[in-house]
């Protein structure tokens, strides 16, 4: 491939040889992601991975997703190397709640012009997302695309796909009153309702904002808006090793009201303790500057709460146990009960 290249390419915006110089900056970051499993390294058309032996009736969980408009925040702090971390996050969170292991990764990176350093930087941190959750980076795509975006910006989706036995998939219809809500804390705003907090804080029009100090969260606005979305695959596979979990859901754009009645049947509903729930300052900061309500809130951000876990009554002490032996910090924050539809924040 280092004799392939075009003048006419690079004149129109196109240099094909950052892209080569990229591959090789990021192979050494895509090594630390094997796993057993994995068939060929980058370079191929397509990414291969032998299932093996999984059980008597494996099924494969998918998901995909991007990191959204928090990008904007890395473009003005000119920091890349954690948004691979929300990008990865993002998908096996949701895979999980199907009790599923997350087998590989491949992610898609667009850019308005491809510099490679800045690309070793995005997939060091896709790659380091990789080993939090146990799978392989086994390819993705980088497209230059001049023109198309404003110039040093880029877009970036994943795609994921997991393995769970059939019958230890959770059944929401399962969900019985009585059963416990347990709540695995976040590490801050995770990547949703970056609009709404870009609004809040006038970053488009004020980027200084970005570097403001705040004392109540003991870093800028910028490293508070940066911190990579938790990845709590490891420590809920390990639950649901040792204990029955009847749902799970992922806290994410919608926050509570949107997500939480996800994880149940119609004939039963939730109801939150907000006094249980060990919310961040960065939350209180959002709301107190851009004067939004309570309801709205919760109906945006995580509030504290990445993931929620339901297990029945007799099991929520030892859940918690081993969540938080696990390096989670877990609380039980609700129950479901009869006679409520959707979710009741009290």
């Amino acid at each position: 491939m280092q004799n392939s290249y075009s003048e006419s390419y690079k004149a129109s915006g196109v240099d094909v040889t950052a892209g080569y110089r990229a591959i090789e900056l990021i192979k050494k970051h895509v090594e630390r992601t094997k796993i057993p499993g994995v068939i060929e390294g980058i370079g191929g058309f397509g990414g291969l991975f032998a299932l093996g032996s999984s059980g008597s009736e494996p099924v494969l969980v998918s998901g995909t997703d991007g990191v959204g408009t928090k990008l904007k925040i890395a473009f003005l702090m000119d920091k890349h190397d954690t948004v691979g971390i929300d990008c990865v996050a993002m998908c096996v969170n949701d895979i999980i709640c199907a009790g599923a292991r997350p087998l590989f990764f491949l992610d898609y990176l667009a850019m308005e012009k491809n510099i490679p350093e800045k690309v070793e930087k995005i997939v060091a941190g896709v790659a380091e997302g990789c080993v939090q959750a146990g799978c392989a980076l086994v390819g993705g795509e980088t497209a230059e695309h001049p023109g198309l975006m404003p110039e040093n910006e880029y877009d970036i989706a994943g795609f994921s796909v997991g393995i769970v036995e059939r019958s230890k998939i959770p059944d929401k219809k399962n969900v019985k009153p009585g059963d416990v809500i347990i709540a695995l804390a976040s590490s801050g705003v995770h990547s949703n309702g970056f609009s709404l907090t870009r609004k809040v804080f006038g970053i488009d029009s004020n980027n200084d904002i970005l570097n403001r100090h705040f004392h109540d969260l003991g870093r800028t606005l910028g490293e508070e808006l940066l911190i990579p979305t938790k990845i709590y695959v490891k420590p809920v596979l390990e639950l649901f090793e040792k204990l029955p979990v009847r749902s799970l859901c992922h806290i994410t754009g919608g926050g509570f009201h949107e997500n939480i009645p996800r994880a149940f049947g119609e004939n039963v509903g939730a109801v939150i303790q907000k006094s249980a729930i060990e919310t961040p300052q960065i939350f209180n900061i959002i709301a107190a500057e851009g004067k939004i309500p309570e309801k709205d809130m919760f109906n945006t951000y995580n509030m504290g709460v990445g993931m929620c876990v339901i297990v029945a009554s007799e099991n929520a002490d030892e859940a918690m146990r081993i969540l938080r032996s696990n390096g989670e910090k877990a609380a039980a924050i609700g129950e479901i009960q009869s006679g409520i539809f959707g979710l009741k924040l009290v």
